[in-house]
């Protein structure tokens, strides 16, 4: 099969098609044909070596399609099922091995383009806003890179829990997206300092929550946002990660809390994954969860695809077609 390696760390140039051998399922495990495969900063992070991995690897951490072939044991899903699944590496490729209980149904009202977009995304805004801090109305909530893959569906979501959502973009294209995502506040950090933005808009007291996926550049002023014991959640390092913190910050800020999750902590078992999937791709097919799929690319501009993401140029989800 055709599938990208990584044989050494490096720019996106590192990430090359080559024949491999096509993988077989074991005990519990099922073999997938990849229609769609979403492209994901993890997967930048795995490129660059900044989360090192055995070489070589094949990246990428969601994908949807068709089961083939099942392995002993196997209740979960049969072949010929539609599915789609997260936080399991390789991708990137034409077919994929995965875990069965990983693999959540995919309803045939929904394509696998949608699938392959929604899984990490998607699950990752389920519970930042049920779980990690579960919103409630009257909440006030700062998003920032709001018109991004996450961004436009944390939107979407908080305002559903009731939330006043701020967002921080880069330009008034992607201030339009966020505004039409549901956003009662749009700043432009470009044009503005966002601490400022956040203390007018809210009268000086600040944030509930700060929903921060860019990590270096905006951890400490998003602790500045905050009212006394709110939370910030970091779940993402976009423009790198965070130095180490004195953590008597908190402290001088408020009494605040701050927390580093991951979605594989929140989908711990294959009944979390169908509870939270079952949400997601429901929302969905009633319209009232929309997704915005920003490009396409086939395996050979995988490379691309990574340098279009790392650009903060695009808005929405960037998937590669096998």
């Amino acid at each position: 099969m055709k599938a990208v390696v990584v044989e050494r760390p490096g720019g996106p140039e590192a990430l090359t098609v080559r024949d491999v051998p096509l993988p077989e399922p074991g005990p519990g495990e099922a073999l997938v044909r990849l229609h769609a495969a979403g492209v994901n900063f993890i997967d930048i992070y795995h490129r660059t070596g900044l989360y090192p991995l055995p070489l070589p690897f094949i990246p990428g951490s969601e994908g949807s399609g068709v089961v083939e072939a099942v392995g002993e044991g196997v209740t979960e899903v049969k072949p010929g099922d539609r599915v789609a699944y997260a936080m399991h590496r390789g991708a990137y490729a034409e077919y994929a091995v995965v875990p069965a209980w990983m693999l959540a149904p995919l309803p045939a009202e929904l394509s696998f383009e949608t699938g392959a977009a929604a899984m990490l995304q998607g699950l990752t805004a389920h519970y930042l806003t049920f779980s990690t801090f579960p919103i409630h109305p009257g909440h006030t909530v700062l998003v920032h890179a709001a018109a991004g893959g996450v961004g436009l569906l944390l939107v979407q979501m908080a305002k559903a829990r009731g939330a006043t959502v701020i967002g921080t973009v880069s330009t008034q294209a992607k201030a339009e997206l966020a505004r039409e995502a549901g956003a009662d506040h749009v700043i432009l950090y470009t044009e503005t300092s966002f601490v400022e933005g956040v203390k007018e808009i809210t009268g000086g007291r600040g944030v509930d929550c700060v929903y921060d996926s860019v990590g270096k550049e905006t951890f400490f002023d998003s602790l500045k946002c905050l009212k006394p014991r709110g939370f910030l959640v970091l779940f993402g390092q976009s423009s790198g990660p965070v130095p180490p913190v004195d953590l008597q910050i908190l402290n001088s800020h408020g009494s605040l809390f701050v927390t580093r999750p991951s979605l594989a902590h929140y989908i711990l078992n294959r009944e979390e994954l169908l509870q939270r999937t079952g949400d997601l791709f429901s929302w969905i097919a009633q319209g009232r969860l929309k997704l915005r799929i920003d490009s396409t690319f086939p395996l050979e501009k995988a490379g691309e695809a990574h340098a279009r993401l790392e650009s903060r140029a695009s808005a929405g989800k960037i998937l590669l077609a096998p």
